[in-house]
């Protein structure tokens, strides 16, 4: 077993164990839901007992998690810098881990567009306010968020979000088809109306 496998495999089995003791289940527990006995399960996370892949599905199943999940390793490029989009006050991060997955810092200082400006696309949204006070257009109601609070839509409900009473800067992650309605309403762009600086 070479170095890096043996790490690897130290790493499984520390999640095993911190995923059981996350759910609040005891020994018994976890190898009653992966059908398997509770001396055998103990000398997995001990490092005892091989891993076997078989064992492994199972146990990602009963920890409701998946295989990849559980024997990802970490990878060097850990740090993600922005793209900066000084046009639109934006910076965006891509999420590696879910590719299509944007995350987006944006300072907005004007107010939402028009009723008749709002637009809808496929997708969802979920986005907390960093600092002042933002108003969300979501079909025919209007939501006020302060700081520090956080809102999630589908996006096919028309909308829209802007600043009240001052500069807003907001935190939103947009999942693939809400990021690509975005961009292509706005040529590139992943803001909302009304949000423009």
């Amino acid at each position: 077993m070479t170095q890096e496998s043996g790490e690897v495999d130290g790493l499984v089995r520390k999640r095993i164990r911190a995923l059981r003791v996350a759910q609040g289940w005891s020994l018994e527990e976890l190898a009653t839901r992966a059908n398997l006995s509770q001396s055998s399960l103990s000398r997995i996370e001990n490092g005892q007992r091989r891993l076997a892949l078989d064992q492994l599905v199972t146990l990602a199943r009963a920890l409701d998690t998946t295989l990849d999940q559980l024997v990802e390793t970490a990878t060097d490029d850990v740090v993600i810098s922005p793209m900066i989009d000084d046009t639109h006050s934006l910076m965006r991060w891509p999420v590696k881990g879910d590719p299509g997955v944007s995350v987006v810092r944006q300072r907005m200082t004007a107010p939402p567009d028009s009723p008749s400006r709002m637009r809808a696309h496929p997708g969802r949204e979920w986005l907390v306010v960093l600092s002042g006070t933002a108003i969300l257009m979501l079909g025919h109601r209007r939501f006020r968020l302060e700081t520090n609070q956080a809102a999630e839509f589908p996006t096919m409900l028309p909308h829209a979000i802007g600043a009240e009473g001052g500069p807003c800067e907001i935190l939103g992650i947009f999942d693939r088809d809400a990021r690509r309605g975005h961009q292509r309403d706005n040529g590139g762009a992943c803001d909302t109306p009304g949000t423009r600086a």
